[in-house]
């Protein structure tokens, strides 16, 4: 039996035990595709306040999930510091539903509504780190009985395929809140750890988001030719993708290019994907174009269905600010830890390895290796320009080493911005950049950051 583990899993003082899977966001998310909830929250440091709220907030449809799941949940971990903030876990989901503008991008005639895209994204009760956490789709588990959004319940489910979760939810309270409930049920039973809300996108809503950023950059390591994914073409090397191609892209999961055709696979592109548009939201170009930033957080809002925690204009204002230093290498993304399962070739289960980084979830901890913290520094101040972990230097040629090496607009325009210094003290107005790219990580199965290199463009 084969194994397959995302490198990089942070560990952990004591020796606990839990159970496996997980997910999570909060204000905004991706299509089917990607969870997009930390680009809407930067986006809306620039937007900045509550007027682009009070406008946009209006767009969202909002469910109370933490009524409807009720007072039978794990206990929350408040830290250890009582003047620290809240940690927070949100469900990041993608809604592959074809009703309504999604039957005019994607009209294959398939019925139902289901999530093949779902993350965790944790933010520290610090704020110094935003970390999405993948969970496959095809994860064999079993799902309780869950709410509906109209005070219904769903029958438990064995053995089923994670992404059935969200099916059954739909399935029995027929809208997508009733999915999106029984995913974060599903999550909190597997995990043992308590999501503070959810947030979910639908491929109309991320189609209009990449569109509104005028286009996401990403690079591309191989020609794609992918006839199932609307007939997708790529040629490879660095492209700049809109909102049609951006979407078909996420979606790809077999065809020429894209190697052996698993949804594993596709879990690393969608992670890179996002972490493109992250950098993309960071930029200057966006953070400082008023009309932009509007355009876009009105895409992400006008298609998104929340835990009503987070649609309104305090819990997203609130978000936002506190959220406001976050900077592509302190954004990570990992895969849940897995195996192959033995009883069925088609699904994986998740290890004692996952059953770590619930821990450290739970308990606000890092959930990988993959952002530096202040000890990291320390450890390495008198290593100025050293690569770690066997990575390429500056010159490799990955999306992030193209992107983040060339692009100086790279990072959250913020006057408080720790990416920068500010003005110089020569006067010439150019501080001190971020840090450039220093490891190249294998997306989906390692862990990495936005700032670190994840392919080869040649």
């Amino acid at each position: 039996m084969t194994r397959t583990t995302p490198r990089h899993v942070a560990s952990r003082p004591g020796t606990t035990t839990g159970p496996s899977h997980a997910r999570a966001l909060r204000r905004h998310t991706v299509a089917r595709t990607l969870g997009m909830g930390l680009t809407a929250v930067l986006a809306f440091v620039a937007v900045g306040g509550a007027t682009a709220a009070v406008k946009l907030t209006g767009n969202i449809t909002a469910v109370d999930s933490d009524k409807l799941l009720g007072a039978d949940r794990p206990e929350k971990v408040m830290p250890e510091d009582p003047n620290a903030d809240m940690p927070l876990n949100i469900v990041l989901m993608g809604s592959d539903s074809r009703g309504g503008d999604n039957a005019d991008i994607v009209g294959d005639g398939t019925q139902g509504a289901r999530s093949d895209t779902t993350m965790i994204m944790h933010i520290s009760s610090d704020r110094s780190r935003v970390e999405m956490l993948s969970i496959p789709r095809d994860t064999t588990i079993d799902i309780p009985s869950c709410p509906t959004s109209s005070g219904g319940q769903t029958s438990p489910v064995s053995r089923s395929k994670f992404n059935g979760a969200f099916a059954q939810g739909v399935l029995t309270g027929g809208d997508v809140e009733s999915g999106a409930l029984c995913a974060q049920k599903t999550i909190e039973t597997i995990t043992d750890v308590q999501m503070d809300g959810f947030v979910v996108v639908d491929f109309a809503g991320f189609e209009k988001m990449v569109d509104a950023l005028g286009g996401v950059e990403l690079c591309i390591p191989n020609d794609i030719d992918a006839p199932k994914a609307d007939h997708l073409v790529l040629s490879a090397g660095m492209q700049e993708l809109d909102g049609d191609t951006a979407l078909k892209y996420a979606r790809a999961r077999t065809g020429e290019g894209l190697g052996d055709g698993s949804d594993l696979g596709r879990i690393g592109r969608q992670q890179e994907l996002l972490a493109a548009v992250a950098r993309q939201v960071m930029s200057a170009g966006t953070l400082a174009d008023p009309t932009k930033s509007l355009k876009f957080l009105g895409a992400v809002t006008g298609s998104m269905t929340m835990s009503s925690n987070f649609a309104s204009i305090q819990g997203l204002a609130g978000l936002a600010y506190s959220a406001r230093n976050v900077r592509p290498d302190t954004i990570a993304f990992m895969t849940a830890p897995y195996m192959y399962d033995p009883n069925n070739a088609a699904n994986v289960l998740l290890t004692d390895e996952a059953d770590e980084v619930w821990d450290n979830l739970k308990h606000d901890r890092p959930l990988s290796d993959a952002i530096e913290t202040e000890s990291d520094d320390a450890k390495d101040g008198d290593k100025d320009g050293a690569t770690k972990d066997g990575a390429k230097d500056d010159a490799g040629t990955g999306t992030q080493a193209a992107e983040g090496t060339d692009d100086v607009d790279a990072t959250p325009v913020a006057d408080d911005d720790p990416g920068t210094t500010g003005d110089a003290e020569d006067g010439s107005g150019k501080g001190e950049k971020d840090p450039e790219p220093k490891r190249t990580r294998d997306a989906g199965e390692e862990a990495f950051t936005g700032a670190d290199v994840t392919s080869v463009c040649g």
